[in-house]
């Protein structure tokens, strides 16, 4: 028994540790929690430990993918927001900790955190904090919704799902082709297309 919890934090780690969207950690958990008929606190708690051990690792290893694949002027242009964010620590605590209770891919926030080098003692915490919050909610709506698996499996590719992947993808755009320093600067909003090496 004690395999089938190894897989729910193996596939929170897997979910939360690749660079571009994928889906939420929360829905491989709610999948195991209902195939194998766990205890929905220990998911809640393996899985959320796995969920951040796998954005820490993102964190880690985003500047070397932003060093590899980005122009230098698109890393100092995110290294600018981050220093904007160090500027003021409990107002980016706060935003972290804000942006992780919203059922939002997190994907660009830690993408944007690790390029611009920002200490993970200010990002995880509020995110810790955040991700066992809304995956507790998530997860006891999925416990209360094993009774309706189809409907839930139907819903995998709902609007709703489809719509967050493409905001997803939308915040990553912005991330990368938004001149930051340009618009915090000088309020103008500028794009620059010609990021990668």
């Amino acid at each position: 028994m004690w395999w089938q919890y190894f897989l729910v934090f193996l596939g929170a780690l897997l979910f939360d540790i690749v660079p571009f969207p994928f889906p939420p950690a929360f829905t491989i958990m709610v999948f195991l929690l209902i195939v194998f008929k766990l205890n929905v606190w220990w998911v809640i708690i393996i899985g959320v430990i796995g969920s951040v051990l796998g954005r820490y690792i993102l964190l880690l290893y985003a500047p070397l993918l932003a060093k590899m694949y980005l122009k230098e002027s698109k890393n100092n242009d995110i290294q600018f927001l981050g220093d904007k964010m160090r500027e003021n620590k409990w107002k980016g605590i706060m935003i972290i900790l804000a942006y992780s209770l919203l059922p939002l891919p997190t994907t660009p926030l830690f993408l944007g955190a690790g390029i611009s080098k920002i200490k993970a003692i200010y990002v995880i915490p509020p995110f810790l904090i955040g991700k066992f919050t809304s995956d507790t909610v998530a997860l006891l709506l999925g416990a209360y919704a094993v009774d309706n698996v189809q409907t839930i499996m139907d819903q995998a590719f709902s609007l709703k799902s489809v719509a967050s992947l493409i905001l997803a993808l939308f915040l990553l755009f912005c991330l990368f082709f938004i001149d930051w320093r340009t618009l915090i600067q000088t309020k103008k909003l500028v794009w620059n297309f010609q990021i990668f090496k």
